[in-house]
């Protein structure tokens, strides 16, 4: 499959995660941002053939009622979870949207044909826009990632984390982990979001995108020892330039919000991102469908750390 060739066509915020019964299960945002669907396939490039599932579709009125945004899906805890942001309206308040968190859970083994339940807000303890939640588990304890405003912070959203102590609750106070401050991460909007978490050779790995969504967005990198306190911001290490960004040479603009998971073969890491084909916008870049998801290796240097490499490369 060619790096140029999307593995799905017009699915923003791309999630695959790879389960213990041997299939990968995608989701992502919809161009309508109206539903949330999942697909299946024991390989990944049959993902982009396999029958898309719409397990929940967004009420007509409400505080969930617009703009569903990046949903993840997740096992944690022996249950299937969907961490997703979305907003009452399609109103700017304050030059944002409204998003806040929410959560789904279902109980049985193939959440394709299986019951999702709404369990309703999942509060961050800050009652601003939220959004792009991410979960992982490192040595036993559950933690939450996600993207939100900070009264007094400038700019458009910061990355926290906090402990989980179930899936569907913060258990601890968020920190702050990084904040958009280098000139990569301000163009066009001041944009901290869309964080994944990879842990491998001795340090866990938070990657994130940065600017506005258009050519402009990509993506920065925080690592911490894997043994450090992770709710620690001390711990945290920030890359200076970002990690992997539009390719200009080959036409594949705006890479980010991504997702991490691995191979067939058990081994090598892989990326998963969304990316456009052309800069030529008309209108707000949120309104334009055309972000695709593609799917390229990570490679790691003699150091332990990730080597993204260009969009367009192999």
């Amino acid at each position: 499959m060619s790096l140029l060739t999307p593995l799905i066509s017009q699915r923003a915020d791309p999630c695959i995660y790879r389960h213990t019964d041997g299939y990968y299960y995608f989701t992502a945002s919809v161009p309508a941002y109206d539903l949330i669907e999942l697909r299946r396939a024991t390989r990944i490039a049959d993902l982009a053939t396999a029958e898309p599932v719409a397990v929940w579709h967004k009420p007509d009125s409400g505080p969930c009622s617009e703009l569903i945004w990046a949903p993840e899906i997740h096992f944690n805890q022996g249950a299937w979870y969907i961490y997703f942001a979305a907003a009452p309206s399609r109103d700017i308040k304050d030059n944002l949207f409204q998003h806040r968190m929410y959560v789904l859970c279902c109980q049985d083994e193939n959440p394709l044909s299986g019951s999702w339940h709404f369990l309703g807000q999942l509060d961050s303890g800050m009652d601003s826009f939220c959004l792009d939640a991410t979960t992982f588990t490192h040595q036993g304890t559950l933690y939450y990632v996600w993207a939100q405003k900070a009264l007094d912070i400038p700019g458009n959203s910061n990355l926290y984390i906090a402990r989980m102590d179930t899936p569907d609750k913060i258990a601890s106070a968020p920190v702050l982990l990084s904040k958009p401050e280098l000139e990569w991460e301000t163009r066009g909007f001041s944009v901290n979001e869309g964080p994944a978490v990879i842990v491998r050779n001795g340090r866990v790995f938070l990657s994130y995108s940065a600017s506005a969504t258009n050519e402009n967005y990509c993506m920065g990198l925080l690592w911490a020892d894997e043994q450090a306190d992770l709710l620690n911001a001390a711990s945290w290490h920030k890359a200076s330039e970002p990690v992997f960004s539009s390719c200009y040479e080959h036409g594949v603009y705006g890479p980010g919000h991504n997702s991490f998971t691995i191979a067939e073969d058990g081994s090598t890491d892989l990326l998963v991102y969304h990316a456009r084909t052309y800069t030529e916008i008309v209108g707000d870049p949120l309104w334009d469908p055309n972000r695709h998801t593609y799917v390229k290796a990570i490679r790691w240097d003699s150091k332990g750390m990730p080597l993204f490499g260009k969009p367009s490369e192999d």
